[in-house]
Parts: structure tokens; C-alpha cells; sequence
């Protein structure tokens, strides 16, 4: 079982040694640490965990309250493989999908942020939404100039991106864990404009519309 825990933590050295120690109690081991953000004297860290099926992420969160000057923001499942590029793996994909360039970023986004569901929508609706997303996807009242993370009432966290040469706006959205990073709104940011720049995009994205 693949976990994604962000932490905050003292930006010293011993600190993180302190947090592998409370994870490895409780079983989990630490496959991949990413630092998100640091400064005055502290830093946020995204650790992916693996642990065994059944584990309780209380056990790992109540471990960690422990260590001093450690805060638990999230703790909430991950698909995405450690220790990998997936960013681009699936431009890969993407380069060589033609028409199916747009359903397959929309797919891939989930695993790539850890997230639940994404989808694209026009101003008549979605175009294409993940396996995952819900019947109503709750698109914005307006679509922000760039990628913007927000937290919707009923605590669902998503980051609304617009695609103006494709007139769509992209949505991805998690309800577990915490709200989206500045980090992962900027990494999305490069992750569209490359596919931005793809020739098969437009072609993609034509294809959807005439469904």
C-alpha cells in the first residue's frame, strides 16, 4: 500500500532521521522524499511510504504527532510509482496518442498529482472527465487567467487550469489529503503547456467536441 504523507518540519539536521524512525515502527518504509517548500527554519515534505495493506493512517499520523516540531498536513493514498519520471512517460504517451491526446492527459493527471478524478470542460459542459470523477463535476462561476489551486465548500481541494487555445478549462480534484501545493499547481502549469504545444493536441480536443 502506497501512502503520500506531507509533513512540516524543522528544517535542522536529525529532523527527517527522527520521522524515518517513527515510520519504520509502524511499519512503513520511506520510498521517495520531495521537498516542497523551506525557509525560515522549516520545510514541507511530501514522503511517499510504503506499507502494509491494513495499515491505519492514524497509527502513522498519531507516530509522527509525536516527534517534536512536526506537523501532519495530509496523509491520503498515492498511485504514483516511486523512484520514476511519470511526467514523461506520459508525454510519451501523449506524443504518439493522436486523437486520444486529450483523454489520455485527463487520465494520467490523477496518478501524476495524486489526486481522484480530472476532467475538461466547455462552456456547454464537460468534454471528458476520469474513470473517477462524479456525475456533477462542480465547474468554476469563472475561469481563472492561470492554473489556481482553491478548497471548494464540503472540503474537496482542486486546482482549476485554463487551456485558452482549446477554449476548455481543465479541473483535477482530490478529497483526501491536504489542499494543493503551490509546487503542484506550477508543475501541472508545465505539464499544460507542453501538451499546449503538441500538434496533436488540437486535433485531440477537436474529436471530443463532435461526440
Amino acid at each position: 500500500m502506497l501512502l503520500r504523507v506531507r509533513i512540516t518540519l524543522p528544517d535542522r539536521p536529525g529532523s527527517l532521521a527522527q520521522v524515518t524512525r517513527v515510520l519504520g515502527t509502524a511499519g512503513a518504509d520511506i520510498t521517495q522524499v520531495t521537498v516542497l517548500d523551506r525557509g525560515d527554519g522549516r520545510a514541507v515534505d511530501d514522503l511517499t511510504v510504503h506499507c502494509p495493506e491494513g495499515t491505519p493512517k492514524e497509527t502513522l499520523v498519531k507516530g509522527l504527532h509525536g516527534v517534536e516540531g512536526v506537523t501532519v498536513e495530509g496523509v491520503w493514498s498515492t498511485r504514483e510509482a516511486p523512484g520514476t519520471y511519470p511526467e514523461l512517460e506520459i508525454l510519451k504517451y501523449i506524443t504518439t496518442a493522436g486523437d486520444r491526446a486529450l483523454t489520455t492527459l485527463v487520465d494520467s493527471l490523477p496518478v501524476l498529482f495524486s489526486a481522484d478524478w480530472a476532467a475538461t470542460a466547455a462552456e456547454h459542459g464537460v468534454v471528458y472527465a476520469s474513470w473517477r470523477a462524479p456525475q456533477k463535476v462542480p465547474l468554476p462561476d469563472s475561469v481563472p487567467a492561470r492554473p489556481t489551486a482553491a478548497t471548494l465548500e464540503g472540503g474537496l481541494h482542486v486546482i482549476h487550469a485554463p487551456l485558452p487555445p482549446l477554449a476548455l478549462t481543465l479541473l483535477l480534484a482530490r478529497s483526501d489529503g491536504p489542499a494543493f501545493h503551490r509546487i503542484e499547481v506550477h508543475r501541472l502549469t508545465r505539464i499544460l503547456e507542453i501538451f499546449l504545444s503538441l500538434p496533436a493536441t488540437e486535433r485531440s480536443v477537436a474529436r471530443q467536441l463532435r461526440k
